[in-house]
């Protein structure tokens, strides 16, 4: 048995392209970012609303510290914060809703912008033609100290 058996459900075959990685990894931030406001919002009001509970104040007193583990899961599930595996697994059914819904709308517009010929198009040639440069040197040409006197 696996020690941890999801590992098995990803595709090896799979190699996601330069602009996939780079996007996921700045998706990736941007979840660890909402996921951490998340839990520093959730650490005193989890403690009030568990007092409450205790206490037994309010209309739905002893079940109000479950409810706001319930509207916990439902944002952990909102942000997905390690979806980005999608992208070497086998295609899900059906995109969940959520963080990745709003990043692939956003995508889309960019894709359009690029598509015309904008300011998009321009910056996404630069780009690939610095990681192209950089990519393509070999080790012994990556001088970090500078320029020669």
């Amino acid at each position: 048995m696996d020690e941890f058996p999801v590992r098995a459900t990803l595709q090896p075959e799979i190699v996601p392209s330069r602009w996939t990685l780079i996007r996921d990894v700045a998706v990736f931030q941007l979840k660890l970012v909402l996921d951490g406001l998340r839990d520093a919002l959730l650490l005193p009001i989890s403690l009030f609303v568990a007092l409450l509970d205790v206490l037994g104040v309010g209309p739905r007193a002893g079940r109000q510290f479950y409810e706001l583990l319930e509207w916990g899961r439902r944002t952990e599930y909102w942000i997905n914060l390690f979806g980005a595996t999608d992208h070497v697994r086998a295609p899900l059914s059906s995109p969940r809703p959520g963080v990745d819904t709003l990043v692939d709308r956003l995508e889309r517009l960019a894709v359009q912008e690029y598509e015309r010929g904008g300011i998009t198009a321009s910056t996404k040639d630069a780009v690939d033609r610095a990681l192209d440069h950089l990519t393509k040197r070999g080790p012994s040409d990556r001088d970090l100290s500078g320029p020669s006197p």
